[in-house]
């Protein structure tokens, strides 16, 4: 394409507002690496935990359950990774099943040597994949925000 036709066209575009599409979690992999990426050992931003602000909860959580992730609490460990303290083996995922608008997503790994096997249920949205709900073997993300929430 010619230079000339290509600005052109470039500018075209950027005058009626066509944009390219907004960054997001292209698969369900993507999503939950993303969120043990906060559980490493590497810089002090990357340590803690996934953050409990409002951004952070748009970027990861589906709408019915930003406003837990945000509310404050008193939660006696963090449910991602199933202890107040975490020391992280590898996380494997696979996805368990699609269903509807759903998909199943298991994810394993060890923390401080115990291991931990969580079922991650996500959703396809304009903005990518997020998270609908956590379950453990006995409790899931939701019930547990609710119950912990001051």
């Amino acid at each position: 394409m010619r230079p000339l036709k290509r600005l052109v066209i470039l500018g075209l575009l950027a005058f009626f507002g066509v944009a390219p599409a907004k960054a997001g979690f292209r698969s369900p992999e993507s999503l939950i690496r993303n969120v043990y990426a906060y559980y490493g050992n590497g810089a002090a931003e990357l340590s803690r935990g996934l953050p409990r602000d409002p951004e952070t909860a748009r970027q990861f959580f589906d709408p019915g359950l930003r406003h837990a992730w945000t509310a404050p609490r008193d939660q006696p460990y963090d449910f991602l990774v199933q202890s107040p303290t975490w020391k992280l083996g590898p996380v494997s995922t696979a996805i368990l099943r699609k269903q509807f608008d759903k998909t199943y997503v298991v994810v394993s790994f060890d923390n401080h040597g115990l291991a931990i096997t969580l079922n991650f249920i996500v959703v396809n949205g304009p903005d990518g994949w997020l998270i609908s709900d956590v379950e453990s073997p006995h409790d899931s993300l939701r019930l547990f925000l609710d119950q912990f929430r001051r």
